[in-house]
């Protein structure tokens, strides 16, 4: 039986392209949640004006990879340190959080943030939200699989391609073979 996991690591591109490398994720759909507003689009999302946060919705196979792991990659492949902001992406919409979707899971971010912060493994404090799931609203079509279908992109040379070679450093014996 497959389980959920939400993550919001800045652009969704980015986020995306990490975990859909990752062996045991069924599917990574790229969206909008912990806004105000019913069904946003991705234009009032860049406002800044609706809450909401990018952010992926990944199902999993627990069997295959844990939810810890899931977590672990997300604090190795983004910068979970800057508010609101990753790199030259910034505003609400692109701050750092993880949206629990049982209290399993929100043990498991607690513990995994606190292990972080307890060995110093990045120099600033850690200042990613750990909250509950609340309602997912896919990103239109055009966004999903965004780094598959435009590797040439300077966006995904520049941002995505350094976070895909972090992730094949530090976590290949989680991802699918080359």
């Amino acid at each position: 039986m497959t389980q959920l996991a939400t993550f919001a690591g800045g652009c969704f591109w980015c986020t995306e392209a990490v975990f859909a490398r990752v062996r045991g994720v069924v599917s990574v759909t790229p969206g909008y949640t912990g806004g105000t507003i019913d069904k946003p689009r991705y234009e009032q999302v860049v406002s800044g004006t609706t809450g909401h946060v990018e952010a992926v919705r990944i199902e999993f196979d627990p069997s295959i990879v844990t939810y810890e792991i899931l977590v672990k990659i997300f604090f190795g492949t983004h910068d979970p340190t800057t508010r609101n902001r990753q790199g030259n992406d910034i505003g609400t919409q692109y701050r750092s959080a993880i949206f629990f979707h049982n209290q399993e899971q929100r043990m498991i971010a607690e513990k995994v943030l606190a292990g972080l912060e307890q060995t110093h493994v990045f120099e600033k404090q850690i200042i990613t939200e750990i909250l509950p799931a609340s309602d997912f609203f896919e990103a239109e079509k055009y966004h999903r699989d965004y780094y598959q279908k435009n590797p040439e992109n300077p966006y995904c040379q520049a941002v995505i391609n350094p976070k895909i070679t972090k992730l094949r450093k530090t976590f290949a014996n989680f991802l699918h073979s080359p």
